[in-house]
């Protein structure tokens, strides 16, 4: 997922496989990889609304997206 994100410049960038704490709950599969949390700041998403911001997220992560359950994202424009 780091990888993917990368193309967007960013100036920080933290993903945190968040799935061990979702144990038991919908969604979750044994070996995570299930509830992500993204905190970006990029100049990309510099004038950019939040809605457009995760558009643009959700896009650059592509066939990514349908394979987990829940994505928080955390972004800001530097």
């Amino acid at each position: 997922m780091a990888e993917r994100l990368a193309v967007l410049d960013p100036s920080r960038l933290e993903v945190v496989d968040e799935s061990e704490q979702h144990r038991g709950h919908g969604g979750w599969r044994e070996g995570g990889q299930t509830h992500f949390r993204v905190r970006m700041a990029s100049p990309r998403f510099a004038g950019m609304g939040r809605v457009a911001q995760h558009r643009l997220v959700h896009q650059t992560l592509g066939d990514i997206v349908p394979r987990i359950h829940a994505l928080a994202l955390e972004l800001a424009a530097e």
